[in-house]
Order: C-alpha cells, then structure tokens, then sequence
C-alpha cells in the first residue's frame, strides 16, 4: 500500500509580506521612492498599551453630574503680554493651505473657535479664510517661509517655529506641482504647477544659539505679546526640549512619528523618529531638570485619536495635545461616501495616503475647484467640534474616575502598562507589578 504526502499550507515569509513585495516590484518598475502621507503605519508602543486605575477604596472618584473637571489650559505663560486662553487642552495642529484647501482651512478654524481652542497655519502663510474664522490662531515659520511676512505675525495669536516634525524629522516637505495652483504660488512665490520640496532645516541659523537670537527677533516685530512655540519632531526628545527651553520659547511642541499629514517619503515615515509615547516622559524630565514644568508648556502630538489618549498624554506630563490627521477625518476625509471614487483611485476609504496628488474626493487636501466645493466648511466646522466636544468629555470622565477634578491632576501613578516596551517608554508600572522596566535617569 502506497502513501502520498499530505500537501502543506504554503508559507509566506514575515520580512517579504505581500505590502513589502509589493513595495520591492513598484520601486522595480518605477525607479521612483513612494511619496505618502498619513504618519506611520505599522504597529508601535501607543497609548492603547497604557491603563488608567481608576478609583476604588484606596482613591476617591468623582460624580460626573455634580462635581466639576476643569479643563482649560494657558500656554504662553513664560515671556508672552498675551499667553493663550484654551477652553480645552485639544488643539488643532499646522497643516497648510496649499496641502489643503481653502474650505477645509476655513472649517478647521470654525470648529475650533466653536471649541474655544486654537488652529495653525502650517507651511504656505496665512489664509483670510483661516483668519476670519479662527478666534485663536497660531501663524508657523518653517524653514521653506512661505508665505512669511511681518504682518501675518503681528496678526496671528501665537507664532510656532517648526524645526521639525514627526513624521519626518530631519527632512523637508513636500507639495506636488499639481496642487500649485495660481493661488497657492502667489502665496508662496513659486511658479505654478512645478513641484517644490520645503528645505530641512531654517536658511538663517544652525544651533539653539542662533535659535535664541530668532526667537528675540519675533518677540521685537510683535511686541513681546505673542507666545513664541517650538516644534519639535520626536528624536532625542530630552535635549531637544532643553535646548527649545533655553532659547527662550514659551512652549514646545513635541511631535511624534504617528503623526503626519504632510506628504514625504514613506521611509521617513516609516523608520525615522520616536513615537509619541517614547518622547512624552524624556520631554518632561528636561522640563523638571530645568525647573521649567508647567511654566513652559507641552504640546504633544502624533496619532491622538480620543479622549482616552488626550488622558493619557495629560497624565504623563503634558499641558495640551495637538490633533492632525483626526481633525481632517472629522471634516470628512477618507469617508466611506466616497469608497466609489477612492476605488478609482486604487486605494479604499480609510486607507487612502496619496494626498499630495491633489485628487481627494472628499475635497479636504486638494486645490481641484470642482472637489473642494465637496467641502461645506459651516458643516465641517461643526463635525470637528462636536468631535472637539467628546473628545474633552471622554478625557474628563476619565480623569474623574481617578478623582481628579482637573485634567491637569492626572498624573503617572495614575497608569500602568500593557506591555514590557510600554511600561518602559511611559515609565509606569506593568500591570499588577510595581515594576518599570529599564529605568535610566535622564
């Protein structure tokens, strides 16, 4: 009697997945990098791995009905006339005019307003769009200063210096030539439709010295009112945030390589940076060492979702949060409604990265006419603040669970880690053990 061998499952290896092997044959045939937006996509320590211990015998909750959670913020407190006022602790991150459309710009700033949070400019210059319905608006000079002009920083609420950003520290930006309109090249003083890529690093100065010297520099065309805000992309987070401190900024921006909305080139996205919540407790400690905590502020940003992760940020040591690409999902991008058309395009709602193509269908980052009058920008508006709202309730029921009556008073202790990678970024304990891995002192 014979035997056959029973046939195998076939195996594919876990280095070349398909998306690898896919990526090996596109560069194969394209001799061209992939150029995307979107912030990193594959699996990282996140604040998901992180748990709140609410309150039992041993802590006292608060009622949700009858006993206030404050959350308001001032940032800008350190050297600014006129720090910043929040109602939340949820801003609305740079993203620019140019990347976006016009629409959009203008119902990021309505939903904020309605929130009673700021909006920024991002790289490209201030839109009256933006400005007219932004009660709170912080104006960015990136190194490309596009857009940059004395009078735009005296009308702006803050101004933040970016020196770099999450998704792609130490590399410039992009924008495609399809979305250099004849608007957007006046703006920016480029010519229409040709691409341009943003320099890397600011033209004028090369270290944290001439960086305080910048920083003087603005504080005199605006009168010493404006908070002055440094960003940051997550990389040595500690003598980063030292560094922006000593300059003289009022705030750091601490932007980590979840984040993303700016198109540049998948392998920075990809294997460049820190995630946020490797950056959070390193920013801190700079801020203790310095005697600095809550007099300067911190910003954090780079995949903030919910009000769970506005939460967790607080607890681990920020003042504020920023949100990107969640805003932009709010107004209406990558919304099933239009899965016909992003199929078209050869991708699928909720995975759609290309928007530095400028074909959008949802109208959010295009200058297509036709596309952008797909953007209701009162209605939009409305989406992100209603977002803006759970977001604040999720993190304030959260915090009263750990009886706390500001947001602020969250703390570490308030935490503990899923995993060993996240116990040791975040600096709380794994769960049911009182042991931080890999403690180092900074």
């Amino acid at each position: 009697m014979t035997y056959q061998n029973p046939p195998t499952t076939p195996r594919k290896s876990a280095t070349f997945d398909d998306y690898a092997m896919s990526e090996i044959r596109r560069a194969a045939a394209t001799g061209i990098y992939d150029i995307r937006g979107s912030g990193a996509k594959r699996k990282l320590p996140h604040f998901d791995d992180l748990l709140f211990l609410g309150a039992s015998i041993s802590r006292y909750a608060l009622e949700g009905y009858r006993e206030r959670c404050d959350t308001n913020v001032v940032l800008g407190t350190r050297f600014a006339k006129k720090p910043i006022e929040l109602k939340i602790p949820i801003t609305v991150a740079g993203m620019s005019f140019g990347s976006l459309s016009g629409p959009a710009k203008e119902a990021l700033g309505r939903g904020a307003t309605l929130s009673g949070t700021t909006t920024t400019t991002g790289d490209g210059g201030m839109t009256e769009e933006e400005r007219g319905h932004s009660e709170k608006l912080v104006y960015q000079i990136l190194p490309s200063r596009y857009g940059m002009n004395p009078r735009d920083l005296r009308r702006a609420d803050a101004i933040e210096v970016v020196v770099g950003q999450g998704a792609k520290p130490g590399g410039g930006g992009m924008l495609l030539g399809q979305k250099i309109s004849d608007r957007v090249a006046e703006m920016r003083t480029l010519p229409k439709g040709i691409d341009q890529r943003s320099a890397c690093r600011h033209p004028d100065w090369t270290g944290p010295d001439d960086l305080e010297i910048k920083i003087l520099e603005i504080r005199e065309i605006t009168d010493w009112e404006k908070p002055i805000y440094v960003k940051i992309g997550g990389t040595r987070p500690y003598y980063d945030t030292a560094l922006a401190v000593k300059a003289g900024a009022d705030v750091v921006v601490l932007d980590g390589m979840q984040g993303g909305t700016a198109a540049t080139q998948e392998v920075f996205i990809e294997h460049v940076g820190l995630p946020i919540l490797a950056c959070i407790r390193p920013a801190v400690q700079a801020l203790q060492d310095l005697g600095m905590h809550r007099k300067v502020q911190l910003i954090v940003s780079g995949g903030i979702r919910n009000g769970a992760d506005v939460a967790k940020a607080l607890a681990l040591g920020a003042d504020a949060v920023a949100i990107g690409t969640a805003a932009l999902i709010a107004l209406g991008d990558n919304d099933p409604h239009w899965e016909s058309e992003y199929q078209k395009l050869g991708t699928t709602a909720g995975a759609y990265d290309d928007w530095h193509e400028g074909k959008d269908p949802a109208g959010i980052t295009t200058q297509d006419a036709e596309l952008m009058k797909r953007v209701d920008p009162i209605a939009a508006g409305r989406r992100l603040a209603n977002y803006l709202k759970v977001m604040t309730l999720e993190a304030q029921t959260v915090a009263r669970a750990c009886g706390k009556n500001h947001l602020h008073n969250l703390e570490p202790e308030d935490l503990c880690a899923l995993t060993v990678e996240a116990a040791a970024m975040a600096r709380v304990p794994i769960a049911g053990t009182g042991w931080i891995p890999g403690q180092v002192k900074f």
